[in-house]
């Protein structure tokens, strides 16, 4: 497996388009980026992961989270782009417009969170290792990050490293993430692709570490 710093080459997070995100996404799309059987997949993983009550972090989420119906959750906030796609979001109890590659910094305290979900977004982060420490910083001990991928993108907002890679690559590039994040468990990776003529689907998980190992991971990154 190549190394941290092998993932990260020069230009890794360099795009073809590097015009403001916001002007890119502001008009809404109000469309699904993986077919139904992929989201019935998706939706099927999220039922397993997510604990009842859980307070969930939907990040660069738009008008539709895939979480379960009828699944009890203590609220859902959800971060992204467009403020016409959140607004369309019956499942978002908070609403936050908010572009990660400029401020990967979130408002709320330590601790907030009983689980972070990132839904086929992950490939168009630039500043991936400040993203992963702030989800870390707002996550309880223990909470899991789940972090789903297909093959479909806009190549244009893509970085380099996403687009050069295979699926297995871009899971070890998910995973480097997590490790630059310091305080989360070893990633663990699975393909719950629905089959031949639907699209592929791929989720990196990771939990949050301990209290105490948590804050030895700070110690020996500071």
């Amino acid at each position: 497996m190549a190394s941290d710093d092998e993932m990260l080459e020069p230009g890794a997070f360099r795009r073809e388009d590097e015009s403001d995100d916001a002007l890119f996404y502001r008009e809404p799309r109000l469309v699904t980026h993986l077919d139904d059987e992929a989201i019935g997949a998706l939706t099927a993983f999220y039922r397993q992961v997510i604990p009842d009550g859980a307070h969930v972090l939907d990040l660069m989420t738009s008008w539709v989270s895939h979480l379960p119906v009828g699944k009890p959750l203590s609220g859902v906030a959800g971060v992204g782009l467009n403020a016409v796609e959140l607004g369309a979001n019956p499942v978002l109890t908070e609403r936050l417009v908010q572009d990660l590659n400029r401020d990967p910094v979130f408002p709320w305290p330590d601790g907030r969170f009983d689980v972070a979900v990132v839904t086929v977004s992950v490939q168009y982060l630039t500043r991936p290792a400040e993203v992963f420490r702030e989800v870390g910083r707002v996550l309880g001990p223990g909470a899991p990050f789940v972090v789903a991928f297909s093959n479909r993108c806009f190549p244009s907002k893509a970085v380099s490293a996403w687009l050069h890679r295979g699926p297995r690559a871009q899971a070890e590039l998910v995973s480097t993430y997590f490790r630059l994040g310091a305080v989360f468990e070893t990633a663990r990776v699975f393909n719950i692709s629905p089959g031949r003529g639907h699209d592929p689907l791929y989720v990196v998980v990771a939990s949050k570490l301990p209290a105490q190992s948590a804050i030895g991971s700070r110690e020996v990154n500071s």
